[in-house]
């Protein structure tokens, strides 16, 4: 039987018949009722069939084929607790499930359970490295064929996790489903994508699990930013230049992904890059980089105010430093838009809008 993929934008497959790789011994009751379900016309003899077959021989070669057909008309008929059931009884963990594992994914998406989907997400990415993860090059076509869907499969089943997670508001549910797919592929670029999320479901210990993601994947960009910004909020900021440039090797070095929004995080490593600088009164490098993050900041209030307030330090503080009056207005303007903006440094920057406006002879 052919299967026939579709990847769309957002990762979508279609329902799969699960491939029959099996042969038929009609000599044997067991070959006698798999007959008698490929030959079955009404759809809920045919059920009953199946499910008689599974709880007899839910060991039998034959029965993730039996469970595929299954799941599907339990899908079709939107009973996903019993497109699940059959799936459990057949599955063995052998290289021929694939599909009974996508169509389970399926089925607990569809239902909503992340649990399952998390479940499921792992029992099949197990499946497919036993297809596409020996060593060996597949030969001829069909060898090939099987090796490319398992590949998808596979795929799938990690994006089914991500997926599930940024739906998600709980936020032990986010925790584990975070947790599923590091045990699946903790250098996945739907890790990448699912880091945030996690990191912040897991509160207090964020930080410090941001670290070993990092150590993981150096090219998890998005657990190098939640180092910075721990640091960062813990005035350290020789670390938070550090994370934040190894974000931006990240970012820079690894395949661009569909919703990763690469600008936007370049922007965020710019601002811990600028605001680490500022906490060292490292005032030139800080406006460098701060004026290089603050278009990407708009809808992130708590950086964007706090850059604000770090550019006028900064102009402030290089322009007094030489007598430049214009870069000490343009510190001032800063200063300004800060203090219009409700965060942890509005009031002092109001207060630095006064003092500056007097020391200019500005009224």
């Amino acid at each position: 039987m052919k299967r026939s993929v579709a990847i769309l934008a957002l990762f979508v497959l279609p329902l799969l018949a699960q491939k029959q790789n099996f042969t038929i011994n009609v000599g044997t009751p067991e070959g006698q009722q798999l007959q008698a379900i490929g030959q079955e016309a009404d759809d809920a003899k045919k059920v009953q069939l199946m499910e008689d077959f599974l709880t007899k021989y839910p060991k039998h070669e034959g029965a993730p084929w039996v469970a595929g057909q299954l799941e599907l008309i339990y899908m079709q008929q939107k009973q996903y607790d019993k497109a699940l059931a059959a799936a459990d009884k057949a599955y063995t963990g052998g290289p021929n499930e694939v599909d009974l594992g996508y169509n389970a994914i399926k089925a607990a998406e569809a239902k909503g359970d992340t649990d399952a989907i998390a479940k499921w997400a792992q029992r099949t990415a197990e499946t497919t490295q036993k297809v596409v993860g020996s060593g060996k090059a597949p030969e001829g076509a069909e060898e090939k064929a099987d090796f490319d869907h398992a590949k998808e499969v596979g795929t799938y089943a990690e994006y089914s996790i991500y997926a599930a997670a940024s739906k998600s508001r709980d936020m032990k549910a986010i925790t584990a489903l975070g947790e599923s797919l590091q045990k699946i592929n903790p250098k996945s670029q739907y890790m990448w994508l699912v880091t945030p999320r996690y990191l912040a479901s897991l509160g207090g210990k964020g930080c410090a699990e941001a670290g070993k993601l990092s150590a993981a994947d150096s090219k998890n960009a998005e657990a190098f930013l939640f180092e910075a910004d721990c640091s960062w909020r813990g005035a350290r900021g020789d670390a938070a230049i550090a994370s934040a440039n190894k974000a931006l090797e990240a970012l820079n070095s690894r395949p661009k992904v569909e919703g990763g929004n690469e600008a936007s995080k370049i922007g965020t490593a710019n601002f811990f890059i600028g605001a680490g600088n500022a906490l060292q009164q490292r005032w030139g490098p800080a406006n460098k980089a701060l004026r290089a993050a603050l278009p990407a900041l708009k809808g992130e209030p708590t950086y964007e105010a706090n850059a604000l307030f770090n550019l006028g330090m900064a102009n402030y503080s290089l322009g007094k430093a030489i007598g430049d009056k214009g870069q000490m207005r343009e510190g001032l303007r800063y200063f300004e838009q800060a203090a219009a903006m409700k965060s942890n440094v509005q009031d002092q920057a109001s207060r630095n809008v006064t003092v500056i406006k007097k020391e200019l002879g500005i009224p």
